[in-house]
């Protein structure tokens, strides 16, 4: 198969985008507190400091935004020519996304966006390599935007929104091995949307990178590479997975920690 690419290099994640703050003042627009999570929640200003109210939004619209991109997957599963049990490994993926937004929202989380778009347009749920190559490079963006959210929470005196942050953080992380695991077997090769090539190892990390210094800074990121600039036939809208479908359901049945688990002794 070609070696395609679908968009910047990962090192573009190290640079703070300066579309950045006019997307946070439309993000932060909501200003009640989470309910249940106990957040202080400041009102939207121009500043560059993302607020908890910032970090649980952002969170929503990256979830939605995954949930719509696996269901794609899942719903082309023929086309991109997955087997039996990958297509399984991405409905558990896309379980999971739909698991986080509805913890998010159910906390207060309110998308900002609930239309996107790819880099690779409607061909990429048709065409394996550029399908992959996106997975990683929205799972890199999530993994660095969680771990930002950890950080920023704990400056907040947040311990329990940066455990849940961790939480979803691993599970996309997971995701990432998914994909380069997948990868290896359809001898997929990946170019400039991966910090690595695919003589590396499905899983090639010794530490899980922060690539964003703040989780806004990931909002830039997508911009910049195509996933929120919906048009045309490149326009792809976020339904809930139904967990109770065929297609789901017996996936669903099988999942584990549905929402999250903490020990109390």
């Amino acid at each position: 198969m070609d070696e395609r690419s679908t968009g910047t290099d990962v090192n573009t994640l190290l640079a703070r985008p300066s579309s950045r703050r006019g997307f946070l003042k439309g993000v932060a627009a909501v200003s009640t507190a989470a309910a249940g999570l106990g957040v202080m929640v400041r009102n939207a200003d121009a500043q560059a400091a993302d607020t908890a109210q910032d970090i649980l939004n952002i969170a929503a619209t990256a979830e939605a935004l995954a949930v719509t991109f696996y269901s794609g997957g899942v719903t082309n599963a023929g086309a991109l020519g997955l087997n039996q049990d990958e297509q399984n490994y991405f409905i558990a993926a896309a379980i999971e996304e739909q698991l986080h937004y509805n913890f998010l929202t159910s906390n207060g989380a309110k998308p900002a966006a609930t239309t996107f778009s790819v880099p690779g347009g409607p061909g990429t749920f048709t065409d394996l390599a550029v399908w992959l190559s996106t997975q990683q490079q929205l799972e890199i963006a999530f993994v660095s935007a969680y771990l930002a959210a950890v950080n920023e929470f704990g400056a907040m005196n947040q311990p329990d929104l940066a455990r849940y942050a961790y939480m979803i953080g691993l599970i996309e992380a997971e995701h990432f091995s998914l994909g380069r695991t997948t990868a290896e077997g359809h001898n997929v090769t990946f170019t400039s949307t991966a910090p690595s090539s695919a003589t590396r190892p499905a899983d090639p990390w010794g530490f899980a990178p922060q690539l964003v210094p703040t989780v806004g800074d990931a909002v830039g990121f997508l911009q910049q590479n195509g996933y929120l600039s919906p048009s045309g036939s490149n326009s792809f809208s976020y339904s809930a997975i139904d967990f109770t479908s065929s297609t789901y359901a017996t996936i669903y049945g099988q999942m584990m920690y549905t929402t999250p688990t903490v020990a109390t002794s």
